[in-house]
């Protein structure tokens, strides 16, 4: 293609054009995440060092996490939120999550079916592709309703 292509006024052309120069950014911010540190010292410092306080060996390590030789994890393992959810508001949250993504599913499917929807993308909706997220936050919630439930709550 010549020049003139790419300097074209043409809807379709200009979006194209968009849609290039997006992918190409975001891939080069994700090969530049691994791009490699420099590890030459710098000459001279342009200020004195900071002294911090000592760190409690506490703050180094993780809680355990752990539930070896059981049959079901501790609640800590859901979070400060989560951990002091309900099983059953955790349940009902995994059934509204799951009707959503029921809901996102039955609608994209019906809008498939009129005419030329597959041609031009009319039946990609932005609310449907958000219920669709309710499929794995319903399987989230549903497994913390278990484990909130095995734990007494």
């Amino acid at each position: 293609p010549s020049i003139v292509y790419y300097l074209s006024n043409d809807p379709e052309t200009i979006n194209m054009n968009k849609l290039s120069l997006f992918l190409s950014l975001f891939a080069f911010a994700t090969v530049s995440a691994f791009a490699p540190v420099a590890t030459n010292k710098v000459a001279f410092k342009a200020s004195a060092p900071i002294v911090s306080a000592p760190v409690t060996s506490s703050a180094l390590f993780a809680e355990d996490m752990t539930w070896e030789g059981e049959e079901y994890p501790p609640s800590k393992v859901l979070g400060p939120i989560m951990s002091k959810m309900p099983s059953g508001l955790l349940g009902m949250l995994s059934l509204l999550f799951a009707g959503a993504c029921v809901t996102s599913i039955m609608g994209s499917a019906a809008l498939q079916q009129e005419p030329g929807a597959m041609s031009d993308g009319s039946w990609v909706k932005w609310y449907y592709i958000l219920g669709s997220f309710g499929g794995p936050l319903a399987w989230g919630t549903h497994v913390a309703a278990w484990i909130q439930r095995k734990n007494g709550m």
